[in-house]
Formats: C-alpha cells, structure tokens, sequence
C-alpha cells in the first residue's frame, strides 16, 4: 500500500515505511525531528519542472505528463519504492506541498502504482 501525507503532519503508527519526496528539505523542521527511512531527491520532479507547475491546477494534467516521462528516464531513483510496495510494505511518500490533490506525491503515488 502507498499512501501520500503532508510532512508537517503527525507519524502515525500506519505510516509504514516513511520516506521524503521532496527535492527540497521543508521549511521548519529540524532534520533531527523527522522519522524518515530515506528523503529520496532524486525522485522529486526537476527543478525548472517544479518551477513552471508552480502548484497551479490547471497546470496539473501537463504537469503529471512531464513528470512522468521524467521517472521514466530515471528508474533508478524510483525502483526502490517500487520494490518495497511489491514486498507489501505500507510506503508513506511524505511531501511539503499545501495542496494535498495537486503534487508530486501524489502523481508519483500514482505511477508507482500503474507499476504494481
């Protein structure tokens, strides 16, 4: 199972596997204070990608286009997820963004699971 939360929220006991998706460390949390079983960079959208979505929804649709075809030419920082959610371990992708319906977690929830 993969499941998407904000990074600001609680752990919870059903989190799982808790790992940050965010090319970018959030803003206000002390590293320290964020059980985490990885901050997987590599996976977050480019950084001119990630600037032109602009978290605007109705760039949404293109937006999960180009990220897609973005994992698709690096499998190598998604593979490992992938792995873990075939195994049945519950995956939390943790992201910063405000919007819970329009971003990268969430899109790449979605790939990964086309893939299961």
């Amino acid at each position: 199972m993969i499941r998407v939360k904000r990074v600001y929220d609680p752990p919870t006991p059903d989190d799982g596997t808790r790992y940050l998706v965010d090319r970018l460390w959030p803003r206000g949390i002390r590293k320290d204070h964020l059980p985490l079983a990885g901050w997987l960079r590599d996976v977050a959208p480019s950084g001119a990608l990630r600037r032109w979505f602009g978290h605007d929804p109705s760039r949404w649709e293109e937006f999960r286009r180009r990220y897609f075809a973005e994992l698709d030419a690096h499998p190598q920082a998604w593979e490992s997820l992938l792995a873990a959610a075939r195994a049945g371990d519950t995956l939390t992708l943790l992201y910063g963004a405000r919007d819970p319906e329009h971003n990268h977690a969430v899109a790449l929830k979605e790939y990964l699971e086309a893939r299961l």
